[in-house]
């Protein structure tokens, strides 16, 4: 069994083993509002039994930080409970047709049949740029960076506490050795700019909240968007030198073990302008 943390005034994290993710929960004088939903419908009901430890306030909103599952998949126990589920809207229009590929991967996999049971509910209320959620005594910021790790990512800013909520723009979990989340959608080239927003939100003090992984600070956050910039950088130079796409990993000195490359380097050579691909190796 899984339980929240407080990790400020009415602000709590539960990291569940599975993919080690977090969930996060956020009190105020009217309700509360859950930050992701777990990977599962099964989970999901944990999730709603580990809130109800905590506090019987009514759970208004249940915000997915962008489209995984893993974020995702318990949204239908959190609208069972009487949350509204919050996205942003590319994360919302992209749900259907990720949750079909996951469950499409796991049906051969006895150790995911968890992910094929329940139904995958997509949230109705979605935003392009920011929203605040109104919690009685304090407000909730959504903001969309930018995209990174999705082209819907959003983080979720408690400013009378200092905290913010990162998804999977901020890696922080050993299950992976602090390595972000470079996958199938991703956008290396948008994830630096991205981070200088979220970095401009916080201070000092503040507290992140990973999508997987312990709770970070600053400095912390800094560090990854230096070597996530390389990443960048190092992908814009070999496709200016000519280098092909298909040698890239090989070829670049990343800050990350080359076997996690492969769609960054993939997805930073499809976002580059043509040209920028076609040039002969100098």
């Amino acid at each position: 069994m899984t339980d929240f943390t407080e990790i400020a005034d009415r602000i709590w994290v539960a990291r569940y083993p599975w993919f080690d993710v977090n969930v996060g929960l956020i009190g105020g004088s009217e309700g509360l509002v859950v930050v992701d939903t777990n990977a599962s419908a099964a989970l999901g009901a944990e999730v709603v039994a580990a809130v109800r430890r905590i506090s019987a306030a009514p759970i208004l909103a249940a915000v997915n930080t962008h489209v995984h599952f893993d974020h995702t998949f318990g949204n239908a126990a959190l609208a069972a409970a009487g949350a509204e589920l919050v996205a942003h809207e590319d994360a919302a229009a992209a749900l259907p047709a990720h949750a079909a590929e996951i469950r499409a991967e796991a049906a051969g996999n006895a150790d995911e049949q968890d992910l094929l049971v329940g139904e995958i509910a997509v949230p109705t209320r979605t935003f392009s740029s920011a929203l605040a959620l109104d919690l009685g005594d304090r407000a909730v910021e959504l903001i969309h960076p930018g995209r990174g790790h999705t082209a819907g990512d959003l983080i979720v800013k408690v400013p009378d506490a200092d905290v913010v909520f990162a998804g999977d723009l901020v890696e922080e979990s050993v299950a992976r050795a602090g390595v972000p989340g470079y996958g199938a959608d991703c956008y290396p080239m948008d994830w630096p700019s991205s981070l200088d927003l979220v970095l401009s939100l916080t201070g000092t003090g503040t507290r992140i909240v990973p999508g997987h992984g312990a709770v970070v600070d600053q400095d912390f956050v800094h560090e990854q968007r230096s070597a996530i910039g390389v990443v960048a950088e190092t992908i814009r130079d070999l496709a200016g030198r000519g280098v092909p796409v298909e040698q890239a990993i090989e070829v670049g000195d990343w800050p990350y073990p080359r076997e996690e490359m492969a769609d960054a380097v993939r997805r930073g050579y499809e976002q580059l302008p043509a040209v920028r691909r076609q040039l002969p190796l100098i």
